[in-house]
């Protein structure tokens, strides 16, 4: 890659992320007149929510039981079975629930939030707002930014349950961990600070990824290839920032 290539995609990725920076600042400018449309709201943290909750708790279920296998096997070459419930619910709440929650989020409803936005744009609906004075930003994009900040901590706490529901089944129904054991080392071992940044890593996350959709179908060319392509950057864009931004907060919070 030749200097002048180089120069050319840092300049490119430094316009691309001032171009979020903005488009963050208007959305947030718009968010408190779209907290006075609550029916809106409650619309989109449906959307955004309600229906990704079947491949969330499937996942959380699976994730859990594997979880529950592989915490055992490892424990068991230890004899520390006991502290199986510990591994699961720290590995949960912490790490896995967050991430893959926001992984699984920005699959199924940042890919929704940014064709939707996307096909507004192609079709001139958001032009058309325009040119009646309403302001897309505040009835279109925050309210859906909105509805997917809301909703991710909510589907990360029913991911935690499920997954936990699914290592007990395993551990205790097929392993013989007891079940008093199970429960009560990881009542314990689990503390508020522990719950605490798996709440404010839902929340990072959230915001990440519905920025990256709300922008991205915002933004989107007005064609058809130009939302497929939005639709793709969107997927792209936040597995990667959500990865990132775990590890940041892990160091952080460590």
């Amino acid at each position: 890659m030749s200097n002048g290539d180089r120069d050319g995609l840092i300049v490119e990725g430094i316009r691309r992320l001032g171009s979020v920076v903005i488009f963050l600042a208007r959305l947030l400018a718009q968010c408190a007149p779209a907290l006075g449309r609550p029916w809106l709201l409650v619309h989109q943290v449906y959307n955004a929510g309600a229906r990704s909750l079947i491949i969330i708790m499937l996942s959380g279920l699976f994730v859990g039981m594997v979880l529950g296998l592989q915490g055992y096997d490892l424990l068991h070459r230890f004899g520390s079975v006991e502290a199986l419930g510990s591994a699961a619910a720290l590995g949960l709440l912490k790490e896995l629930a967050p991430v893959m929650t926001a992984l699984l989020f920005a699959g199924r409803a940042g890919t929704a939030l940014t064709s939707e936005i996307g096909l507004m744009r192609a079709t001139d609906q958001l032009t058309a707002m325009e040119i009646m004075a309403v302001d897309p930003m505040r009835y279109v994009a925050a309210p859906r930014f909105l509805g997917g900040v809301i909703a991710m901590p909510l589907l990360t706490a029913i991911f935690s349950v499920v997954g936990l529901y699914g290592a007990q089944l395993i551990g205790v129904q097929l392993m013989g961990v007891d079940r008093g054991v199970f429960w009560s080392q990881m009542q314990d071992s689990v503390e508020l600070r522990n719950v605490t940044e798996g709440v404010v890593k839902s929340l990072v996350f959230g915001t990440a990824c519905s920025l990256i959709a709300v922008h991205e179908g915002y933004n989107a060319a007005p064609t058809a290839e130009g939302v497929a392509l939005a639709t793709t950057r969107t997927v792209v864009a936040s597995s990667v920032l959500t990865l990132l931004l775990d590890y940041v907060l892990t160091a952080t919070f460590l």
